[in-house]
């Protein structure tokens, strides 16, 4: 890693409210922590013994889950909404500013061209254009969150 990977890799480490990150490769160890309110993430591979304790406990729970069809609807009535997705990775920002009104808020009415996000990549700000008409019916990002490219954003009815 070079030294502006590090610098990126500090400055996302601080936007995603993790306390601390640790990365080792062969010849490179590097542990960033944050005076934030500490945040527990456990990344381990389970082990044998654990899966099948696990296991059991998960069946009870799983017959009342599959008992409630709700998720399946849910999905099929996305299926009539079109998606906003994000052209790159960044930081998905819902105004210019913390003191600017949002872009977008659910129930808008929106036009092809019109700035419904902005995302940070590499200290540089690009505005989103919509590329539908529509009416916003959800949000799928919180603001100040990491985006992956083609990552949804934005579910629009069309009108």
């Amino acid at each position: 890693m070079d030294i502006k990977q590090i610098q990126e890799l500090i400055k996302f480490v601080s936007r995603s409210g993790v306390n601390e990150v640790a990365i080792e490769q062969e010849n490179f160890k590097i542990t960033i922590k944050t005076n934030q309110a500490p945040t527990v993430v456990h990344a381990t591979v389970p082990q044998a013994p654990l899966v099948q304790a696990a296991a059991p406990v998960a069946t009870a729970p799983t017959a009342p889950a599959a008992a409630t069809p709700a998720v399946p609807p849910a999905a099929e009535d996305t299926s009539k909404y079109i998606t906003i997705k994000s052209p790159m990775i960044g930081t998905f920002y819902r105004s210019a500013s913390p003191e600017k009104p949002m872009f977008v808020n659910v129930g808008d009415e929106i036009s092809a061209g019109k700035v419904v996000c902005i995302i940070e990549a590499m200290k540089l700000f690009n505005e989103i254009e919509s590329e539908v008409s529509g009416r916003i019916v959800k949000i799928l990002v919180d603001n100040a969150s990491p985006v992956e490219y083609d990552q949804p954003l934005f579910l629009v009815e069309p009108i």
